[in-house]
């Protein structure tokens, strides 16, 4: 009904790809890496070993702690934004406050996440649906209902159905 998760389809080509590279005489990068994604993150990846090697102190754009850099969201909400680059690790730049619109925004995200992290922890499907709820594409309990019983069903986790 749903199609095969995009999740699955990178597993798949990632262990067939473990797969090609444990062949000593493969010089060139095979095909099946196209249909990987993430073209470029091995070079921001490389970037940000250097850096952290090298205490170069660039800039690079990086996922950290909130700790207040950006105001109105909670200590240990993940954000990504600018920051200096060194042996310390990262030290994010200072950013201005988000405009209220799209702050708010980025706070229905984060709840979003927080009740998405708190069901995969907990397994309760009562907070799963709250997080299907919460996420700003979904929002509507009839659709949130038909997203939540396939995840039930696939899960390799035993869970409570109450949530039904």
């Amino acid at each position: 009904m749903y199609g095969v998760p995009r999740a699955a389809e990178v597993a798949e080509i990632e262990e067939r790809l473990l797969e090609i590279y444990r062949d000593a005489e493969v010089a060139e990068k095979p095909a099946l890496l196209e249909r990987r994604g993430g073209a470029f993150y091995s070079e921001a990846a490389t970037a940000l070993i250097a850096s952290l090697w090298a205490d170069t102190g660039d800039v690079q754009v990086v996922d950290v702690r909130n700790d207040g850099i950006v105001p109105g969201l909670q200590a240990d909400d993940v954000v990504e934004l600018p920051a200096r680059v060194g042996a310390a690790g990262a030290e994010p730049l200072p950013q201005a406050p988000l405009a209220p619109e799209l702050l708010g925004l980025v706070q229905h995200v984060a709840a979003y996440e927080r009740l998405t992290a708190e069901a995969a922890r907990t397994r309760d499907p009562v907070t799963a649906r709250k997080a299907l709820l919460t996420h700003p594409l979904i929002g509507q309990d009839e659709l949130a209902g038909s997203l939540l019983e396939p995840l039930l069903a696939e899960t390799t986790l035993p869970l409570a159905r109450a949530a039904r």
